[in-house]
């Protein structure tokens, strides 16, 4: 796939449509200055959030998690 090029007159003009063009088409694009590259706008990554499903799939339930963990006679022996 060949990389397109784009002087950068004519990206300061169009800059918005040609970000959404990269990220649409997923495609890179080098913006030249007097011919000579100086610049390549390349779609970005979507990464993961670190905080929301960190630990997902990293724990295990071993027993009943909504019983309570003392029964009334072992409650009755904290006062």
């Amino acid at each position: 796939m060949k990389t397109k090029t784009m002087a950068a007159g004519k990206f300061k003009v169009h800059c918005l449509a040609v970000m959404d063009e990269v990220q649409k088409k997923r495609e890179t694009i080098v913006i030249t200055k007097r011919g000579k590259p100086v610049v390549k706008i390349v779609p970005a990554v979507q990464e993961k959030d670190e905080i929301y499903g960190f630990h997902k799939g990293k724990g295990k339930i071993l027993g009943d998690i909504v019983g309570p963990i003392l029964t009334p006679e072992e409650w009755g022996d904290l006062y």
